[in-house]
């Protein structure tokens, strides 16, 4: 923990060393490229190394660390943290931190090159109001300056506006010919706004997605499980001919990638041109809404989850069955014991042990299964009374990508990071409550 602490430390004052000199290369070099920032951090790594082995000459034993310390940093930590300080932020599309090019208007700028004129101020009535400053002078706030072809924004600081003329805090490099003028569209902390915005529609979009979400976990894993079940069970069955050619056969759903198989269902389960309502049409039953009713759309996910998840418990169940002694069968058989008697006395008992982390698993993925949702149903159907984000069979992780990339939740990126921690803590819930009633804890004891 201690050669963690000071590998840590030394990549922490690497990127920190990075962030600094590339800042100040791009006030320096306003065309500085921004990869700049991992050029200073890697050099400052080259110089921290030695002078650390110098310092802490046993350090030098654990290096080989810090090559997975530096990955867990870049794609683990840093979007956690990310993720959680978006949650308190009103961070989106429209408030992105990015000049706003849709208000950008003509300006020119004086010969000191310290006073920025604006020809206009769209969408507002002074200039305090188009800067959307913090306050009247605008000290401290920024513009964004672009020459004729707008190809790389340029931002300065504002020393006071006066009218439609801009004072710089610094005259603009000389390389800039200022032909254009913008604002920034900046973001900042709301505090709890966000988790209340969600609770306070918790009835039209949280509580339904949560139900339906442990529904979906639960009944996929139930169904496959003992879909699975059985058919490993007979599958094992050393005296069934062809059972190799069975195996096979049932094998490829889970062979074929998910996206062909869920493409390949949409088609099939479509009500009109679909060969599952075809079929039903000859028998004389009327064409099913698969997709286009949220009960039935429900059951389609389910169903087609079962023939995308059924064989890998196929299989769990044929490598678990493989590892129980003949021998008790055998024992079993010659006590008089049924066929039946010994699968629910012998079979059953010493799977347990084996399925127990499978379900598990089984769970915690399903709980986030977005692929089979947003391939087969998106969401949909729509459903009366409910978020556009939040539709029929969105689960949570759906939703929460809904409302960051999707017109329909004008891409709230903040309002996603929350639902994303919301998810955190109920997954985390879940899967304390999982453990507790499979016994980890109690093993992991003993």
């Amino acid at each position: 923990m201690l050669a963690v602490l000071v590998l840590a430390l030394m990549l922490g004052g690497a990127v920190l060393a990075g962030w600094l000199l590339s800042g100040l290369t791009a006030r320096l070099v306003p065309g500085a490229p921004p990869y700049m920032i991992l050029v200073y951090l890697v050099a400052t790594l080259l110089l921290l190394m030695p002078v650390t082995a110098r310092l802490v000459p046993w350090i030098t034993n654990w290096y080989y660390l810090f090559p997975a310390l530096v990955f867990l940093s870049a794609f683990t930590v840093l979007p956690i943290v990310l993720t959680v300080n978006y949650a308190f932020t009103n961070y989106s599309a429209v408030n992105s931190g990015n000049p706003d090019s849709g208000v950008r208007t003509a300006a020119s700028l004086s010969a000191d090159r310290r006073v920025v004129t604006l020809a206009e101020t769209p969408e507002a009535s002074s200039l305090s109001d188009y800067l959307r400053c913090k306050s009247a002078t605008c000290t401290g706030d920024t513009i964004v300056l672009f020459d004729e072809e707008a190809s790389v924004p340029v931002r300065a600081a504002v020393a006071n506006v006066s009218g439609r003329q801009v004072t710089l805090a610094a005259p603009v490099a000389g390389t800039l010919a200022v032909a254009n003028a913008t604002r920034i569209n900046r973001y900042g902390h709301v505090g709890l706004a966000n988790f209340r915005e969600i609770f306070a529609k918790a009835s039209r979009a949280l509580w339904p997605v949560f139900l339906w979400t442990v529904i979906f976990a639960f009944s996929t894993v139930v169904i496959n499980a003992l879909a699975g079940l059985v058919l490993g069970i007979l599958l094992y069955n050393k005296r069934l001919k062809g059972r190799n050619v069975y195996r096979t056969l049932l094998f490829l759903p889970w062979a074929i990638p998910a996206v062909i198989s869920v493409q390949m269902w949409v088609a099939l389960l479509n009500q009109q041109f679909g060969i599952v309502n075809k079929s039903l049409g000859l028998l004389g039953i009327a064409a099913v809404p698969w997709l286009n009713d949220p009960l039935w759309a429900k059951v389609s996910v389910l169903l087609v989850n079962l023939w995308l998840g059924f064989p890998y418990m196929m299989t769990a169940t044929i490598s678990a069955l493989a590892t129980i002694n003949e021998d008790l069968y055998e024992a079993a058989s010659i006590d008089g014991a049924s066929r039946w008697q010994q699968i629910q006395n012998i079979t059953l008992p010493l799977l347990r042990t084996s399925f127990t982390p499978i379900l598990l698993s089984g769970f915690a993925f399903n709980f986030n299964n977005f692929g089979i949702i947003y391939l087969l149903t998106k969401g949909g159907p729509a459903q009366e009374g409910r978020e556009a984000t939040a539709q029929s069979t969105d689960i949570l992780l759906s939703w929460g990508f809904n409302t960051a990339f999707a017109s329909s939740g004008g891409q709230n990126f903040a309002l996603a990071s929350a639902i994303a921690l919301i998810i955190f803590f109920l997954t985390l819930a879940i899967s304390l409550v999982n453990f507790r009633a499979a016994g980890v804890f109690e093993e992991a004891r003993k």
